[in-house]
């Protein structure tokens, strides 16, 4: 038994509680304006969505006084007519069933009229026999988002006057949106433990920036997510999407890294932001990967999939095969979509490779070069590591010549095959 602490004498306990009186109204006064003045909004509401309590950040936001909305107004009533429709028949309903919602993309209404881009996250707080009390809710300013999207409208608007105005700005604009495309996309892959990785992107054109894209970062503990996916059309409303559909699915995963989650996040973002305008929407495949056991020797991967080509498995057999994601729909389309979801596990020497349809939809002298040739042409490569597989489709994209009318991006993921397979022995 570990020997009991003999008591403080009674000064210094005496002195130890003096001193705890005198920081207690500190903690306090922090604590209150450290709500106040956060770097986000916090706002409550009862059950009927009337405001309780608001903080001084948002009531900064919106020019309000505190007076003017607690018991006084709905938090429904901020919201732009969109947000306020999709309040009532998605967001309500849905923090009802659930208890919770997050990162959802709406607009609050200012005092003066002006709207404020935000992402919403909402909890319902409950007492201890389980009974609903009130929701608290966490406002973040989405402004800096809006502005990268309407800086890459503008820069290719500038481009493209530039375009009209003389044809020897040709090889300007290309440069332009080289860089803007290069923006959409992460400048290099991260080193993943026990993984090997490669990616290309094969631009169609250089007049117009496309809408494809992929990704690859940490959920920290040993937790890895990755995406790929295409944006309908071409040019500056892609590129938004495109942008806003990369930032979507990075903030979705590091609060619920459920693939299905963050595919149903990234929908709620296009139909609400696109609500009012040109529908937008996309196909993509969102996955998590971790390490099957603690010696590292194999992955397993959850992989969702929305409307997006299926993935390549290149087994370390020699084999290949499609990992369907089949039922999923397009991202972006309806309110609440099905997602489809699949499990595999990536053993050492097999490599998964994603890829948009450009690949599969290229025009050939026999006709269209599609998924039975893919297949085909992945069995040959099999076994294969990341780079190798991705420089072979690569080679392949370039031999299609002018039947390669989209842009095509491709994603490889490859376990590295164990040491003593790929040893060869030497003579004595």
């Amino acid at each position: 038994m570990s020997p009991v602490e003999p008591d403080p004498p009674p000064e210094a306990a005496e002195g130890l509680a003096e001193q705890a009186a005198a920081v207690a109204p500190l903690l306090e006064d922090s604590a209150e304006d450290l709500y106040e003045n956060a770097p986000c909004g916090y706002l409550s509401t009862l059950m009927n969505g009337t405001l309780a309590k608001v903080n001084g950040t948002l009531l900064s936001w919106l020019g309000y006084r505190r007076e003017e909305l607690v018991g006084r107004r709905r938090f429904a009533d901020l919201l732009t007519i969109g947000g306020k429709l999709y309040h009532e028949t998605h967001f309500a309903p849905l923090l009802q069933m659930q208890g919770e919602v997050h990162g959802i993309a709406m607009e609050l209404k200012a005092a003066d009229g002006a709207r404020l881009p935000v992402l919403i996250t909402s909890a319902v707080k409950t007492d201890a026999a389980g009974e609903p009390l009130l929701i608290r809710t966490t406002v973040t300013d989405a402004r800096d988002r809006r502005a990268y999207e309407q800086e890459l409208l503008r820069a290719r608007r500038s481009a493209e006057e530039a375009h009209r105005e003389a044809e020897r700005s040709r090889e300007h604009l290309h440069e332009v949106v080289a860089v803007l495309q290069r923006s959409l996309l992460p400048p290099s892959l991260p080193l993943v433990p026990g993984l090997d990785t490669a990616a290309h992107y094969h631009t169609a054109s250089p007049d117009h920036l496309g809408g494809d894209f992929y990704d690859l970062f940490s959920l920290g503990g040993g937790r890895w997510a990755f995406c790929l996916g295409d944006v309908c059309g071409k040019g500056p409303e892609a590129a938004a999407v495109t942008s806003l559909a990369r930032y979507t699915l990075r903030a979705a995963a590091m609060n619920d890294a459920d693939p299905e989650a963050v595919l149903h996040t990234l929908n709620s973002v296009l139909c609400e932001r696109y609500a009012e305008a040109d529908p937008r929407y996309c196909t993509v495949v969102f996955g998590l990967l971790e390490a099957a056991d603690p010696a590292g020797a194999g992955v397993d991967i959850t992989l969702a999939g929305g409307g997006h080509p299926p993935a390549l498995l290149l087994r370390d057999n020699g084999t290949a095969e499609y990992l369907h994601t089949p039922g999923g729909v397009l991202i972006g389309i309806l309110p609440s979509p099905p997602i489809a979801v699949v499990r595999a596990r990536l053993e050492p020497g097999d490599t998964l490779v994603l890829y948009t349809d450009g690949l599969t939809e290229a025009r050939t002298p026999a006709g269209r070069y599609g998924d039975e040739q893919l297949l085909a042409h992945a069995s040959a490569l099999a076994p294969s590591a990341a780079e190798p597989a991705v420089k072979a489709l690569t080679d392949l994209l370039e031999s299609f010549g002018s039947g390669l009318d989209d842009d095509t991006a491709i994603l490889a993921l490859g376990v590295p095959a164990r040491a003593e397979e790929n040893s060869t022995s030497s003579p004595c």
